[in-house]
C-alpha cells in the first residue's frame, strides 16, 4: 500500500513566504550594484578597488555557502537563523554609512556575504517543506514573482532616496527591509514546515545515518551532471555577474550621484519588471522541459553584453536591460528545481543547493574583481565583450553535457 503525505499547509504560511520572498529581494545581493555608484560617486574609489569590494561579498559567500546548505538539511531552527541572517545584513548595511572606512567597507560585505550565504537554500527548504514536491514547480515560480516584485519596488525607492534625498539612504532601506523580512519569516508556523521533506526526502523516506549520508554526498560529488550543471553555472554567472555594476558605472561617469542611482534603478527596474511574467511562466512551462528553457537563458547572455558596446545612449542602455530580465527570471526558477531533479529522494537538496550555490557565487564574485582589472586597463566596450564570450562559453556546456531532468519531459 502506498502512502500519501497528507501534510496540509496553512495559508498564513503561504502568505508570510510570499510576504518574505518580497522582502528579500535585495537583501540576498547587498543592492550590490548601488554599493558600486557609492563607492565610486561618493568616497571616489577607483575601478579595480570597486571591483575587489563588489568582490568580497562574493568570496565570503563562497566559502560559507556548502556549510550553509548543509546546515539547512540538517536544523529545525530554519526561522531562527534567517531572522539572524537579516539582522546581519542590517547591521552591514548601516556600517556601511556611518563609519566609511577602507576595512570597515569590506568588513560589512563579509558579513553580508556570510549572511546572504544562508538565504538561497533556506529559502527553498522551506518552500519544499511547505508545498512538497507535487507544489514545487508552481511554488518556485511564485517565490520568484514575488522576489522580482520585490526588486522593483526596492528600486523604486531607491531611486527616489538617491536622486532627491542621498546615496547613503538607499542602505538604510536594505536595513529597513532586512528588519521587515525577519517579521515575514518569523509569521511561518513552525507547524506548517515538514522538515524531512524540506530536505529533500519523500514522506516515506527515513532519517539516513552517518554513513547512508557520506555515501550520498559521493554519489552526488560522482554524478556528472551535477558536477556539469555547476560548471555551466559558473561561468554563466562568472559572464553575468559584473554587467550591470559595469554599467552603472559606465552611466556614472561625468553625472553626480544622484542621478546615477537614478539610472541605476531604471535598469534594475526594467529587468525586474520582464522578471516577474517570466518568473511565472517559467513555473508553468518547467514540468514539460527544463533545459530548452534553460538554454533561452544562458543565449540572451551573449547578446546582452554585445549590445552593450553598440551604444552611449542612457535609454537604450537601461532597454538592453530587458535580456537580462528574460536570463534571470527563466535561470532563478530553474537552477532550484534542477537540482531538486537531480537531489530527489536524497535527503541532500539544500546540501546540493548549496554546494552549488558556491560554484555560482565563485562565478560572481570573480566575475567583477575579474572585470575590473580588465576596465582598468582597456575600456568598458572590451570588458563586455570579454565577458560576452565567456558567456557563450557556458551557453555550449549547457547544450552538449547538461540532461533534461523533467521526470515529465524524460
Amino acid at each position: 500500500m502506498v502512502k500519501v503525505d497528507t501534510h496540509q499547509t496553512g495559508n498564513t504560511s503561504l502568505r508570510a513566504l510570499d510576504a518574505a520572498n518580497f522582502l528579500l529581494a535585495d537583501i540576498r545581493d547587498g543592492m550590490g550594484p548601488y554599493l558600486a555608484i557609492y563607492l565610486l560617486s561618493t568616497l571616489h574609489w577607483n575601478a579595480q578597488n570597486i571591483g575587489i569590494a563588489m568582490s568580497v561579498m562574493g568570496i565570503a559567500t563562497v566559502i560559507a555557502q556548502t556549510p550553509a546548505g548543509a546546515l539547512v538539511d540538517r536544523t529545525r531552527r530554519k526561522r531562527l537563523f534567517s531572522i539572524l541572517a537579516s539582522l546581519l545584513i542590517a547591521l552591514a548595511a548601516l556600517l556601511t554609512i556611518l563609519w566609511p572606512r577602507y576595512g570597515v567597507i569590506m568588513g560589512g560585505q563579509v558579513i553580508m556575504g556570510v549572511a546572504a550565504a544562508w538565504f538561497a537554500p533556506a529559502v527553498a527548504a522551506l518552500t519544499l517543506g511547505l508545498v512538497g514536491p507535487r507544489g514545487f514547480d508552481g511554488r518556485v515560480g511564485r517565490n520568484e514573482t514575488f522576489n522580482h516584485a520585490g526588486n522593483v519596488f526596492a528600486a523604486l525607492l531607491a531611486g527616489l532616496i538617491g536622486y532627491y534625498l542621498k546615496t547613503e539612504g538607499i542602505f538604510v532601506l536594505l536595513a529597513v527591509m532586512s528588519l521587515l523580512s525577519s517579521i515575514s519569516i518569523w509569521r511561518i508556523r513552525e507547524a506548517d514546515i515538514d522538515h524531512e521533506r524540506a530536505r529533500g526526502c519523500g514522506p516515506t523516506d527515513k532519517q539516513a545515518k552517518p554513513g547512508e549520508k557520506n555515501a550520498g554526498i559521493w554519489a552526488i560529488l560522482k554524478n556528472r551532471s551535477i558536477l556539469f550543471f555547476a560548471l555551466a553555472c559558473v561561468l554563466f554567472h562568472f559572464a553575468n555577474a559584473a554587467m550591470l555594476p559595469l554599467l552603472g558605472q559606465r552611466l556614472a561617469k561625468g553625472i553626480n550621484a544622484g542621478a546615477s542611482s537614478a539610472y541605476m534603478s531604471a535598469c534594475i527596474i526594467v529587468a525586474q519588471l520582464v522578471m516577474i511574467p517570466i518568473s511565472h511562466l517559467t513555473g508553468r512551462l518547467a514540468p514539460k522541459g527544463r533545459k530548452r528553457l534553460l538554454l533561452i537563458a544562458f543565449a540572451v547572455l551573449p547578446i546582452r553584453g554585445f549590445l552593450y558596446t553598440l551604444t552611449n545612449d542612457p535609454v537604450l542602455l537601461i532597454a538592453i536591460q530587458i535580456l537580462d530580465g528574460v536570463g534571470a527570471g527563466i535561470f532563478g526558477v530553474l537552477a532550484i528545481l534542477i537540482v531538486a531533479d537531480l537531489t530527489a529522494g536524497s535527503g541532500l537538496f539544500n546540501t546540493t543547493q548549496g554546494a552549488i550555490a558556491t560554484a555560482v557565487g565563485l562565478g560572481a564574485s570573480l566575475s567583477n574583481a575579474f572585470a575590473g582589472a580588465v576596465l582598468q586597463r582597456t575600456s568598458y566596450n572590451t570588458a563586455f565583450l570579454t565577458l560576452a564570450a565567456i558567456a557563450i562559453v557556458a551557453l555550449g556546456v549547457l547544450w552538449f553535457f547538461v540532461p533534461e531532468t523533467s521526470p515529465e519531459a524524460r
